[in-house]
């Protein structure tokens, strides 16, 4: 059986002209907003009219592009020499879409498709959100290969290894005892979670399972907390809000670890590491430093293969 894997994300503007695409499609998603379609376009038009110019010069800050693209297509090229099969970016919100990476696995006769979301943790609106696109797109192409989901890996222990050493590469040459480590998750509003979306659970399973890798390895911060950040609007979120506990410090020195994230995005390198970094030098922290993603490191080009391989193997 030919297969074909499939990397899911949400994507991220390849220019600040693509800005505007990208928060239509997200704002228009209903796992995002989950309401009736009018009302859905009312927020976000309202939303996208409020927010547009200063999130395109977020992007221009940047440098005028999300940098998840040009990882995401490092990753695939180290990916595909690992693997028998083609390896596709199916992208939610921006260019490549799902819709062209189906249309080539079509054309060349894969008839299984081995999806891999590039959230560790499950949410509706991502990993839902992601695989519900992969099937309306192969629905709309009369396509219908076998479709195969890997399932989140946020407790796995090489992935919770892979994240215990991004944190040991950031601080390197530094105390750990002396920091807080902030494990960042971006957050959701509480009508989803009340809804019954696994992701709070899976995040709080994901940071006890860094706690007991780091104390296994006798790695000791002053304190570990987590957090949640990205929050949009009034309504309720998941807390504590990273703004929040950084504008109450109880110490001044943290690391800051992106946690449900893959790959680097506007999200990590301006909101936590540019937009986050203003209000710890306002505040006169004595250090305030913020962790990388895999992106395409070795140990996340293992973990993908290994979990392709035990599935594609099936």
């Amino acid at each position: 059986m030919k297969q074909a894997l499939l990397l899911l994300n949400m994507g991220g503007p390849n220019t600040v002209k693509e800005v505007g695409l990208f928060l239509r499609n997200m704002f228009a998603d209903k796992r995002i907003l989950p309401m009736n379609p009018y009302l859905r376009k009312f927020i976000a038009n309202r939303i996208i009219a409020k927010r547009i110019d200063e999130v395109e010069e977020n992007y221009r800050l940047l440098g005028g592009a999300s940098p998840l693209p040009a990882i995401t297509s490092k990753l695939i090229g180290k990916i595909q020499q690992r693997v028998d099969m083609p390896v596709y970016a199916a992208m939610r919100y921006v260019p490549p879409f799902a819709e062209e990476a189906l249309a080539r696995c079509k054309a060349e006769g894969v008839e299984e498709l081995i999806l891999f979301p590039m959230y560790p943790q499950y949410s509706t609106t991502t990993t839902l959100s992601s695989v519900e696109d992969i099937e309306q797109q192969c629905e709309a192409l009369g396509y219908a290969p076998k479709i195969r989901v890997i399932d989140p890996y946020y407790d796995d222990y090489d992935y919770v290894e892979a994240c215990g050493m991004k944190i040991l590469e950031a601080m390197e040459g530094k105390k750990t005892q002396e920091y807080d480590l902030l494990l960042s998750a971006h957050g959701l509003p509480m009508s989803i979670i009340k809804a019954g979306d696994p992701y709070e659970k899976q995040v709080e399973g994901n940071v006890s399972a860094i706690k007991t890798w780091l104390a296994s390895k006798g790695i000791v911060f002053h304190d570990i907390k987590l957090v949640y950040q990205s929050k949009v609007g009034k309504s309720a979120w998941l807390e504590p809000n990273l703004a929040d506990v950084l504008r109450n410090p109880t110490h001044r020195k943290v690391l800051i670890y992106p946690l449900a994230f893959t790959i680097d995005n506007s999200e990590t390198v301006f909101e936590l590491d540019i937009e986050h970094r203003e209000i710890a030098d306002k505040l006169h922290y004595d250090d305030y430093v913020v962790a990388r993603c895999f992106n395409d490191d070795e140990r996340f080009v293992d973990l993908i293969t290994n979990r392709v391989s035990q599935i594609a193997d099936r």
